[in-house]
């Protein structure tokens, strides 16, 4: 079940189980909402590291760009020097 889900049954549970006063509902309840609140928690955890990686990738990318760029510069030069000698 998703996280929000797993949310609210538990609050319902835990009601239910505090109105009828039956303390096992009630305890399950926590617990079905705690483990929502940490499917949540761990939900956006993965978003941001996936969004860290494709931060990552993509200045590793504009990384290589560049130094592909500034050797073709560097060979560039070398030809031309050659040429004038």
């Amino acid at each position: 079940m998703g996280a929000e889900t797993d949310e609210v049954k538990g609050q319902a549970k835990e009601a239910a189980g505090s109105l009828t006063g039956d303390k096992d509902l009630e305890s399950e309840g926590k617990a079905d909402r705690r483990a929502g609140e940490t499917k949540e928690k761990l939900d956006h955890a993965k978003d941001k590291g996936e969004e860290v990686i494709e931060k990552a990738k993509d200045k590793g990318e504009e990384v290589i760009e560049k130094a592909k760029d500034k050797g073709e510069e560097v060979i560039d030069k070398a030809k031309d020097a050659l040429h004038r000698k």
